[in-house]
């Protein structure tokens, strides 16, 4: 029977324990889903709950104000964003991959996920962020039991033909530039092994992170006379690639982990 229970742990035959918390880390159904959403006490993952909001998100392509916008600055937009988070979240140790939701559904939209290489890296940063804002609202952060994002994204949406859109209840991931990917997780390549990070935070660096007044990020950083960044080159050279997710653990593995955790909260519990 345990065997029973263990090779059916997560899956759509479990019905005791959430299939959809357990390979995405949110549910549609949120606090009223009639299965567990078991949460671990820690994780190499970090969920930041809504925390990305595209500048079109009233209506796709339009800015509030009901202007068209070039999907060019949209990506420029995002690409700020992905950039300020990386550098803020590395302070703490190497991060292997940070995934931002472009799905519309409340539990999904602008959801970003952060996986450290070590699970007491995203430890530490879980507890730096707590109390914390961005851009004005306050960062929502927790463990989250998703490893293996091969398991969590949509396959049809990587190959552009989902036809659920942006209220599928996989994770459709927002894609950066190869040019921002080699910026960002290159220097991982380069200085492997040899280089010390530093695991606090710079009070010259915190940017909105701490400043819930202040306007949004993009309008204080250097331009040129076009108007964007100096530093950042729109990838306009077609279709882009995307990454795929490091092969972490197993289903086999990714379910003892998470009996371990039952465990440890009831022992804790009694």
């Amino acid at each position: 029977m345990a065997e029973h229970l263990a090779s059916i742990f997560g899956t759509e035959k479990d019905r005791v324990n959430c299939p959809f918390y357990f390979k995405i880390g949110a549910c549609r159904h949120g606090d009223r889903c009639s299965r567990l959403h078991t949460r671990p006490t820690v994780s190499p993952t970090l969920l930041l709950s809504n925390m990305y909001h595209r500048p079109d998100m009233i209506t796709p392509g339009v800015e509030p104000q009901g202007q068209p916008l070039d999907p060019r600055k949209i990506q420029e937009h995002f690409e700020d964003f992905y950039e300020d988070i990386f550098e803020e979240l590395s302070k703490f140790g190497e991060i292997e991959n940070v995934n931002v939701c472009d799905n519309l559904a409340d539990h999904m939209i602008g959801n970003v996920y952060v996986q450290f290489k070590e699970e007491d890296q995203a430890a530490a940063t879980l507890q730096a962020l707590q109390g914390r804002f961005y851009s004005g609202r306050p960062i929502i952060a927790d463990f989250s039991p998703v490893t293996d994002f091969r398991e969590a994204t949509c396959r049809q949406y990587e190959e552009n033909d989902c036809n659920r859109g942006g209220y599928c209840n996989f994770m459709h991931v927002k894609m950066i530039s190869r040019e921002l990917r080699r910026k960002l997780f290159g220097k991982y390549h380069r200085h492997r092994g040899s280089r010390s990070r530093s695991r606090s935070l710079s009070p010259h660096h915190r940017r909105d992170y701490d400043r819930p007044d202040r306007r949004d990020y993009r309008d204080s950083r250097e331009r040129d006379r076009s108007g964007r960044r100096s530093h950042r080159r729109y990838d306009s050279d077609g279709p882009r690639r995307r990454s795929r997710s490091p092969i972490r653990e197993g289903s086999e593995e990714r379910r003892a982990r998470i009996e371990q955790w039952n465990r440890e909260r009831e022992e804790r519990q009694s």
